[in-house]
């Protein structure tokens, strides 16, 4: 039964971060808030594997996991950029703040209930997105809180948008190589702890790369779709 529990443990470590970075943040110690977040990210990309491999999976795992999700992932990386940046913009930077884990939950709640695409997540995964977030609010000195609000606001948006994005999720991993897991984590948490400014700018990178691949999609579908309109006019003028 105690194995059986694993994959909710491993969820539960995920809310229990999340609700971590928040008192981090709350404390001035934001970089350790945003690896915070960066290790939830990891625990969260267990719980599901481990859940598959022991043959664990229930609804109430997956009902535990989205509502984790929307803590760690919405309102953990939310208040983090609030604490650094937003609250310098008064209401506006508290709506954005709302915004964002509330696009978030709406993007859960579609995933739970809507079939999805074999090999794909509609719409920008709440992970993905509040690891980019919370990793953002780390370089709040190097750009203007105008342009971490418009990021923050182009997460949002991806979360909801219908823009498909590769699920690796479900990459097969040998059972064999599991025990590794626990070994990575704590070597992650080490290198954090000692660097924990440039490791988390570092993850930043892939992150960022994984939300813009979404952007790009968008502007070949606008491109696509103006063509399209174009070529349909120029039928009906030499019609």
């Amino acid at each position: 039964m105690i194995v059986k529990a694993l994959p909710n443990m491993l969820t539960l470590g995920n809310l229990f971060l999340g609700i971590v970075a928040m008192i981090l943040a709350f404390n001035d110690y934001v970089d350790f808030a945003a690896i915070t977040v960066i290790v939830g990210m990891l625990l969260d990309g267990l719980d599901g594997r481990v859940a598959r491999m022991l043959n664990a999976q229930s609804e109430f795992g997956k009902e535990l996991d989205s509502l984790s999700d929307v803590i760690s992932f919405g309102v953990a990386p939310a208040f983090i950029m609030y604490v650094v940046a937003l609250q310098e913009i008064s209401v506006v930077g508290i709506i954005i703040t709302a915004l964002f884990p509330i696009c978030g939950a709406c993007r859960l709640a579609r995933f739970n209930v809507q079939a999805g695409v074999p090999g794909y997540f509609i719409g920008l995964p709440i992970t993905a997105a509040g690891g980019v977030l919370a990793t953002l609010a780390l370089f709040h000195e190097v750009f203007p809180t105008t342009i971490l609000a418009l990021g923050m606001l182009m997460l949002a948006y991806l979360m909801v948008s219908r823009v498909k994005y590769p699920n690796f999720k479900k990459v097969g991993i040998p059972k064999s190589a599991y025990w590794i897991a626990p070994i990575i984590i704590v070597g992650v948490i080490v290198i954090a702890i000692m660097f924990p400014n440039q490791i988390s700018k570092l993850v930043f990178v892939p992150l960022a790369l994984y939300a813009l691949y979404g952007i790009k999609k968008n502007v070949e579908y606008f491109i696509r779709k103006v063509r399209k309109r174009e070529s349909q006019e120029e039928k009906k003028h030499y019609l």
